[in-house]
């Protein structure tokens, strides 16, 4: 037997699939389509941790052991959490969001295709929709192997409630596809809820939709962050909480700490990568601290030169995360040049969490680019520098606009006024 792959041609039926699986409604009707539609023999799941509620790892056992499919689970805690704090030294956010579920997809796709290689599957599957991004981040890993690519929602172009019927004639382990009123996407940095009501850009959502954030108040608090060639090492509290701590630690503290005064929402209108609109409300209480403290510490201790430039590099890296490509050449370079960057950002950053914001109030670095005595009112010269050796500068500040508004001038004129200046 054979069948029609997701690039038009045609394969030989047979072998084992490895299947990304969650247990909820579009990856469970794969199993048997899979099965079915393609012909494999064997049909395997792979649910990767990444930092979801033990629900969902719940869930996807219940679903996996019902079904008899053979389920391996992936800690990638620790390897995404990397990758998370790698954003912030590239001060990482598309469209003024921290990403989240964009960076996760391809440490997701990594460990499946890993398991699929081990157990020696022909073929490896995703249950993606073809009007999301994820499809992409995902086959953009996969189609580096030799594997088949195979996308069963999209390939057969199944709705939702095509699927609902399915899995009640088939009687699949669902509950006839009702998973909630929305859909919600959870990992260690961001949390991101959609769908229905909230597919209107005019509703207002409810405060129900938040998990990990509450509605912000009139309490504040400070906390303070130390980092370490731009990568956060410890944090500490006003009562002295936190210290030292692990990628995955750091992150969790942070999410549950912050959360608590409301910081870390963003309710937008995103452009996806194959030109959709659509409205999308994140969590990340972790994310907003640490890239607006590393922001504030990058102030202190950079040039000029340096501030101008790096927003170009952070919104290429940011980009090509966007689009899950983190192992794309351009990525090495982008993050040579940050990690070059990052050789003088160590210090602390000390923020105040206030009414769902977060704002520096205090920062500190031995490497700072900045004098006080320089920069106060109350020093009559800066570095041998007179106050009056500006004159010549303010002179000419502003010369070619003047010369441009007055339109323009030929060389004597331009000679006697800057006499006259004198």
């Amino acid at each position: 037997m054979t069948h029609t792959t997701s690039d038009g041609s045609t394969q030989e039926s047979g072998g084992k699939v490895a299947l990304a699986f969650s247990g909820g409604l579009d990856t469970t009707v794969c199993v048997p389509l899979l099965e079915e539609e393609y012909g494999y023999d064997e049909v395997i799941g792979v649910t990767v941790d990444v930092g979801q509620p033990a629900a969902e790892f719940d869930e996807a056992e219940e679903t996996a052991e019902a079904l008899g499919l053979e389920h391996y689970v992936v800690d990638a805690k620790a390897e995404f959490a990397e990758l998370c704090l790698d954003s912030v030294t590239a001060n990482a956010t598309y469209q003024g969001y921290p990403l989240g579920t964009a960076m996760a997809r391809p440490v997701i796709a990594t460990a499946i295709l890993d398991v699929a290689i081990e157990q020696g599957c022909t073929g490896i599957a995703h249950g993606c929709t073809g009007k999301g991004n994820d499809q992409l981040r995902f086959e953009a890993v996969w189609r580096d192997s030799d594997l088949e690519v195979i996308a069963p929602v999209r390939e057969l172009g199944l709705t939702r409630e095509w699927e609902q019927e399915y899995a009640a004639e088939k009687e699949l382990p669902v509950e006839g596809g009702n998973e909630g009123d929305w859909s919600i996407d959870t990992n260690l940095w961001s949390r991101s809820v959609e769908g229905k009501d909230l597919e209107d850009p005019s509703y207002q959502p409810p405060e129900d939709i938040y998990e990990w954030t509450t509605a912000p108040t009139g309490e504040t608090t400070t906390i303070t962050i130390e980092f370490e060639q731009g990568y956060p090492v410890s944090v500490t509290t006003e009562d002295g909480e936190g210290g030292e701590l692990s990628g995955v630690e750091l992150i969790e503290f942070l999410n549950e700490y912050a959360g608590a005064y409301g910081v870390g929402r963003t309710d937008m209108m995103e452009d996806r990568m194959l030109g959709l609109k659509v409205r999308e409300n994140y969590e990340h209480p972790a994310a907003t601290v640490l890239i607006t403290a590393h922001e504030a510490l990058e102030q202190l201790v950079f040039t000029k030169d340096e501030r101008d430039f790096k927003p170009q590099v952070e919104n290429q890296w940011a980009q090509k995360a966007y689009e899950g490509l983190i192992d794309a050449p351009i990525m090495d370079s982008l993050n040579a040049y940050i990690a070059a960057s990052q050789e003088t950002v160590t210090g602390t950053v000390t923020v105040k969490l206030q009414g769902g914001t977060v704002r520096p109030v205090g920062r500190e670095s031995e490497h700072a680019v900045y004098s006080e005595s320089a920069a106060s009112f109350d020093t009559e010269t800066v570095d041998g520098i007179a106050q009056e050796d500006a004159t010549g500068v303010a002179k000419y500040h502003g010369f070619q606009a003047r010369l441009a508004n007055a339109g323009g001038t030929d060389e004597e004129e331009t000679d006697v006024e800057l006499t006259a200046d004198d």
